[in-house]
């Protein structure tokens, strides 16, 4: 994995990781909730996003089992990556941890993890809470 290097625009998110949290941006023109992190709601085109904290909770969507790393980093497959549906609105990729038996509809919440290990970024995966 590339070297994470935070902008002005994706420095939040990253300072939330690193303090445990996930932070999403929320339109103050059209109310809705916006991942990834951009200077412009792509719902209204408004300019004025705040952040917020989200508690980290959503439904899988869909998923699928890694059987190749794409780089060191990633940790050792197999893994699952799936599409998760946060519970403010927006859709968001990531690792699932701590299991191989994932469903869609799967309730999952946060954990940031270092999937290569102590010397790799931490990142937002998240964990099935509640399997259907």
């Amino acid at each position: 994995m590339a070297d994470l290097a935070p902008d002005v625009e994706t420095s939040p998110f990253w300072d939330g990781i690193a303090a445990g949290e996930l932070r999403l941006q929320r339109c103050d023109d059209c109310g809705r909730a916006v991942f990834y992190p951009r200077a412009l709601c792509p719902h209204c085109f408004g300019d004025r996003l705040e952040w917020f904290t989200s508690p980290g909770t959503g439904t899988v969507y869909s998923y699928t089992v890694a059987h190749r790393a794409f780089s060191p980093s990633a940790g050792e497959p197999p893994y699952t990556v799936a599409l998760i549906d946060l519970d403010e609105g927006v859709r968001m990729m990531s690792r699932i941890v701590g299991g191989d038996r994932v469903r869609i509809d799967d309730r999952v919440e946060l954990e940031i993890t270092r999937l290569g290990g102590d010397d790799s970024p931490e990142l937002p995966c998240f964990r099935v809470v509640e399997a259907i």
